[in-house]
């Protein structure tokens, strides 16, 4: 969503590259450049001047003008402004002492309000609630029966006494009622968060605010959350405004962030409103929703990935007893890392989502933005029908595979034969480097590191001139005082500042203590 801010962003950056100091036509070009950014992200007017002073401000500072690297001060400050705007921290839920934690939900109607109620009742489950999903939404059609299909894919019971608008006929009922007796319900059938989705409009119009009041003051949330889509552009502003006047919330929702508008709005809405973005809805499943953190958005924006929520995710889909046993085959404790295994660390993958949105996460992938974009996930389908394809054997030893079995893999996958040979030859690839990383080795191919080619690595090649060499395969210098130098002989120890030295005899004249012979060795 904010591709097209992150890219004029990187290309503002890449101008100060190089600076030892800026100037104050530095900091004004960068300002503008921001600006820019800014307005073309489609960032409410007010938030960009306010933004851009800030920026300004600290620029012109003593922690640019003494720093190092001006460009990288320029980063940090933009980022720190970038949280600022976005909300500074991140907010969390309140629950309530005693009794269900109530939970409202308003918004328009599309804003996706219903699929969100599901959502956040999942998220709930996972932290170790028992939510109830309430239906109140009684005139959107169909409504109510989306609610329940929703709350039946996340395991959460609906509570839905009233049909709605169904099947094109008007049934009628008062969601303010089934708002009161819902919290009975959860009372009574023990459930602790209640969350209520309420109906929407069009557009903002009294009787949907006189609604939402409505069941507000009949429920007494602990919480009522304003749901928002932020492909709306600059009317999400005036939107959440005349929410915020009209109802009152306590946060913001943000859904359809994986759309590709330019998503300034969301940028503008904590800053204008005041009120905090708690939650985010990045993805059409279930599980593409979770908590909105500022720091993490503002890293993301600025191309420096978010490595913190790719872990959290990690750690809630991979299973540490696998992972556990593919780092010991790795690492050759534990026998050799078959395609087996390489198949389920995959698959483990796979959990966590696209590639692109996994890729996405981690920094400096910004440059690469079209190739993730264009990346098939379809392509790890077809690795999976090539390995499924493959024997038992074959799996455990990859080696064995030769042309006729190449051709036979071929046939049961539907794959040609140069992609059975592809496979294999990046599996042998990728489990070298791997099997090296986890050994403490290094990554092939870097300077510096064990069994580098060519790079003069321990077990590479050196490149270039060779020294000559003397007698006996002893190495002779070019320079020829050096090389008319005669060498130590066997056993003799040679002093690096010219001339022999018996270091025992000199110990012994040195009068030494007995115990201090042992560091001369």
């Amino acid at each position: 969503m904010f591709a097209t801010l992150s890219d004029r962003l990187a290309d503002t950056f890449k101008n100060l590259r190089g600076k030892g100091r800026l100037s104050e036509a530095d900091i004004d070009a960068t300002a503008r450049e921001i600006r820019i950014a800014l307005l073309e992200a489609d960032v409410a007017l007010p938030v960009v001047k306010e933004f851009v002073a800030a920026v300004k401000e600290r620029a012109r500072g003593e922690e640019v003008s003494g720093a190092l690297n001006p460009a990288q001060q320029v980063v940090k400050i933009v980022n720190d402004e970038l949280v600022t705007i976005l909300g500074g921290e991140t907010r969390r839920l309140r629950y309530a002492k005693t009794g269900p934690t109530v939970i409202m939900l308003a918004g328009l109607q599309g804003a996706g309000k219903t699929t969100l109620a599901a959502k956040l009742a999942l998220w709930l489950k996972e932290q170790g609630k028992s939510p109830l999903l309430v239906a109140c939404d009684l005139q959107r059609p169909n409504a109510v029966n989306q609610l329940q299909v929703n709350g039946e894919r996340v395991g959460v019971p609906v509570f839905a006494p009233e049909p709605g608008n169904a099947g094109g006929i008007e049934h009628g009922g008062d969601p303010v009622q089934v708002a009161r007796a819902s919290v009975e319900e959860a009372k009574r059938t023990l459930h602790d968060v209640v969350i209520v989705d309420t109906a929407g409009r069009l557009g903002v119009d009294a009787e949907l605010m006189q609604q939402a009041s409505d069941i507000r003051d009949a429920v007494q949330p602990d919480e009522v959350l304003f749901v928002v889509d932020a492909m709306i552009g600059q009317d999400a502003v005036s939107t959440a405004q005349a929410f915020l006047d009209g109802v009152g919330y306590d946060g913001v929702v943000l859904t359809k962030l994986d759309g590709d508008a330019r998503g300034g709005a969301a940028l503008s809405i904590a800053s204008i409103t005041g009120k905090p973005v708690m939650f985010a809805s990045n993805g059409e499943k279930m599980g593409d929703f979770d908590l909105f953190h500022p720091d993490r958005m503002a890293s993301r924006i600025l191309d420096m990935g978010d490595m913190l929520t790719l872990i959290e995710q990690a750690e809630k889909t991979f299973d540490a007893e696998q992972a556990l046993k593919a780092a010991e085959k790795l690492s050759g404790k534990g026998g050799e890392f078959t395609l087996d295994d390489f198949l389920e660390q995959m698959q483990q993958v796979r959990k966590l989502g696209s590639m692109s949105k996994i890729m996405g996460m981690l920094p400096g992938m910004g440059q690469f933005r079209d190739q993730l974009e264009n990346f098939d996930d379809r392509e790890i389908d077809r690795i999976q029908a090539i390995i499924y394809s493959m024997t038992p054997a074959e799996r455990n030893d990859p080696k064995m595979i030769d042309g006729s079995r190449r051709q036979r893999i071929a046939r049961g996958c539907g794959r040609t034969v140069s992609d059975v040979k592809d496979l294999v030859e990046r599996f042998f690839e990728a489990r070298k480097m791997m099997t090296q990383l986890a050994r403490g080795g290094g990554m092939p191919g870097m300077p510096g590191m064990p069994g580098m080619p060519g790079l003069g690595g321990p077990g590479g090649k050196k490149k270039g001139k060779q020294p000559k060499k003397g007698k006996g395969g002893r190495r002779v210098s070019g320079n020829p005082a050096k090389a008319g130098q005669k060498a130590p002989a066997a056993g003799q120890k040679s002093n690096p500042f010219g001339g022999d030295v018996d270091y025992e005899k000199a110990a012994e004249e040195l009068q030494l203590p007995k115990d201090f012979s042992k560091f001369l060795k």
